[in-house]
């Protein structure tokens, strides 16, 4: 796992698209692929159109791209996803889920904001944080906080609940199938599915 970890510094912006689902990492990626497209072709394709300054010059572009971008993702690599919360997480975890519980919405966004502040990649809090949107009927917020969580590593192990609450959140769906669908509760592991472990579960 840390050598296919490590093969994401290959390409500028990998680490934070593939590993975080960066939107900042994507725009790297693209502009990079962008400006290799370009120098191959003025290279091998077009090299008659274009003056071998112009060519020399994406190569150039591309080559302090790389540099830069692989140089401070080193820096700043993306850590792995904690199997397990910190303590201190973990009491943040429970106050928010039994808040949520009780119908407290503003206790439980106030634990969940906390937590997510010192633990961004816990994909559970992401997803429970998403379904408390939901229900507030902040359709918008809850889409936004639901896209990163389902394109990063954090979200692999809730994918069919990140499924579930998008297809939720949808305007078309719910205008359809009525409000009594829309809220029908959904059922939120405190642990991933795949450990097995005789976790509790959750209504959401």
């Amino acid at each position: 796992m840390a050598l296919l970890r490590s093969l994401t510094l290959i390409w500028p912006g990998m680490p934070w698209l593939w590993l975080r689902g960066s939107r900042s990492g994507l725009a790297l990626a693209v502009a990079f692929a962008v400006i290799i497209d370009v120098a191959i072709v003025t290279t091998w394709i077009w090299s008659e159109l274009v003056g071998i300054g112009v060519t020399i010059g994406f190569w150039t572009g591309a080559a302090a791209i790389w540099v830069i971008a692989t140089a401070s993702a080193v820096a700043a690599f993306p850590t792995p996803i904690p199997r397990q919360r910190s303590g201190a997480a973990d009491a943040l975890f429970l106050k928010a889920r039994d808040a949520y519980l009780a119908r407290d919405w503003t206790a439980a966004e106030s634990h969940l904001h906390d937590l997510l502040a010192i633990a961004p990649t816990d994909g559970e809090a992401q997803l429970l944080r998403a379904t408390l949107l939901r229900r507030l009927g902040r359709l918008a917020d809850a889409r936004a906080a639901l896209a990163p969580l389902a394109a990063s590593d954090s979200g692999v192990p809730w994918r069919a609940e990140i499924d579930r609450e998008l297809s939720l959140t949808d305007p078309a769906r719910r205008s359809q199938a009525g409000s009594d669908e829309a809220e029908a509760a959904t059922i939120l592991p405190l642990r991933p599915a795949a450990a097995d472990d005789g976790s509790h579960e959750v209504a959401a």
